[in-house]
């Protein structure tokens, strides 16, 4: 009810102006229809880019120091494309993540780099770098779960995808088949969760491997191990010279 002493046709004269505002407003927004539109997704556009710059969604890593420190500390998994196969390891080409028109205009073209990754855990050997070869086809897509990074290397997990619903890691299938050995993480803080539900899981899959005799872990047959004494014996070392000799003589 209006004041006691005051005119209703005062009040509906306050009322007029914030009523022909809104009116103002609804009309152009009706008018401009498109417009609006256009506004409301320009601003979800800025937003989206904001947050996807600022947790590095659409950057594309060249080199070890690219990557937040924070993506090490969480254990962040990137994608990759495999380019080589090293003495110590790999070398992988990151795989931003593609967000739709933003990453085709903020995404400077570059040309390729690789990252240096080792394999966590694992001390490779010269057949279990053949292996890889072999088990992993050229430019094939891995994944990389940070577990460290030294200087300009990258400790990681190393996994690729046999299938939808099978996931295979490198590294402990190379410790499953007794071509490398277990070694301590680097960059992993010893008594932490995370290195020692690691750890514990890469020595059965080594100690899979050397009860079955596998790779490392395979023992010498009988006949191997006698003929082994044989070559080193040194009775058998000169009677080989002698025939060797005597041979010799004849043919002259």
């Amino acid at each position: 009810m209006p004041p006691a002493g005051s005119d209703p046709s005062d009040v509906n004269e306050e009322n007029k102006p914030s009523k022909n505002i809104i009116a103002h407003i609804s009309q152009f927004a009706d008018d401009n229809l498109t417009f609006v539109r256009n506004i409301s997704t320009c601003l979800g556009l800025v937003g989206l880019l904001i947050i996807a710059r600022s947790i590095r969604l659409i950057t594309k890593f060249g080199s070890a120091a690219d990557i937040p420190a924070r993506f090490i500390e969480r254990n962040i998994s990137i994608r990759g494309r495999l380019r080589n196969i090293t003495e110590k390891g790999l070398e992988v080409e990151h795989i931003p993540i593609y967000v739709p028109l933003l990453s085709r205009l903020f995404t400077k073209r570059q040309s390729m780099t690789l990252l240096d990754v080792r394999l966590a855990g694992v001390e490779l050997t010269a057949e279990g770098q053949n292996w890889i070869g072999q088990q992993l086809k050229p430019a094939e897509t891995v994944w990389l779960r940070l577990i460290a990074r030294q200087n300009e290397t990258l400790h990681c997990l190393v996994s690729v995808n046999r299938g939808s619903l099978f996931n295979t890691c490198v590294n402990e299938e190379l410790l499953r088949h007794g071509l490398a050995r277990t070694s301590p993480f680097v960059g992993l803080d010893s008594h932490s969760r995370v290195y020692w539900r690691l750890y514990k899981r890469f020595l059965r899959a080594e100690s899979r491997a050397e009860k079955k005799g596998k790779g490392l872990w395979k023992e010498e047959s009988h006949w191997e191990r006698a003929a082994n004494v044989l070559r080193n014996n040194l009775l058998f070392l000169s009677v080989k010279k002698l025939f060797k000799w005597t041979s010799g003589a004849k043919e002259k």
